[in-house]
């Protein structure tokens, strides 16, 4: 199966490189390439792309608001977004995160790292860089206590708490498996109910709740 990816980028230079990178892998398939978020959004309603690869800083419309526009929670069939930022000058992340955003990448990662957000993203999986996992979240964590964090539907399972820190961490399914000595397809059921416990519509609002009830050292 080909993941069809749309890129948007202000910098013709990034996009081509991202392209380049990506139209390389056997299992993808650039099929657009934007330069502003106004023309990301109206490209990614038009081809329904698997994956959405946005910066955070673009003209007319920033990558915040196409996020918010294509995975927000108001969306009734949301894309698969991920957000580009250089993290220490881009705050927007956070927003992006909240906006339904299914992953972030640093405008420095490596090509393997970039493959791997993108299938993650299109698996319904988040990749979150476990080099930077925990100061973004733990600073998310900390801008927003204006309201206490909400409760779970129901209480979570010893397993469920496990499962949640990993997530947290940064792990893949395939890792979470590993290091908790499961079976993927048990990670996944926890997963699922971790997801209709918390209300969270990805694992990157999953990792965000454990930061935000202290689940996960900052």
């Amino acid at each position: 199966m080909t993941i069809r990816v749309l890129i948007a980028d202000d910098q013709d230079i990034i996009r081509a490189g991202l392209a380049t990178i990506l139209d390389g892998q056997p299992d993808m398939e650039v099929v657009g390439q934007a330069a502003d978020g106004r023309e990301a959004i109206a490209m990614a309603r038009q081809l329904r792309p698997d994956v959405c690869l946005f910066d955070i800083r673009m003209p007319h419309v920033d990558g915040v608001e196409a996020t918010m526009q294509l995975a927000g929670p108001d969306v009734d069939d949301p894309l698969a977004v991920v957000v580009i930022t250089t993290f220490d000058s881009d705050d927007y992340v956070h927003g992006a995160l909240k906006a339904g955003a299914r992953g972030f990448l640093l405008k420095d990662a490596g090509p393997d790292l970039l493959v791997q957000a993108i299938r993650a993203a299109a698996s319904g999986e988040a990749l979150i860089a476990p080099s930077v996992t925990a100061r973004l979240l733990a600073d998310f964590a900390t801008g927003s206590s204006d309201s206490p964090p909400a409760q779970p539907i129901d209480p979570l399972t010893e397993r469920e708490e496990e499962v949640l820190v990993t997530v947290a961490k940064g792990l893949t399914n395939a890792e979470i498996a590993d290091e908790l000595h499961i079976s993927l397809s048990t990670v996944k059921f926890h997963l699922a109910s971790l997801m209709q416990k918390l209300a969270a519509r990805n694992r990157v609002e999953i990792a965000m709740w454990a930061y935000e009830t202290n689940r996960v050292q900052k």
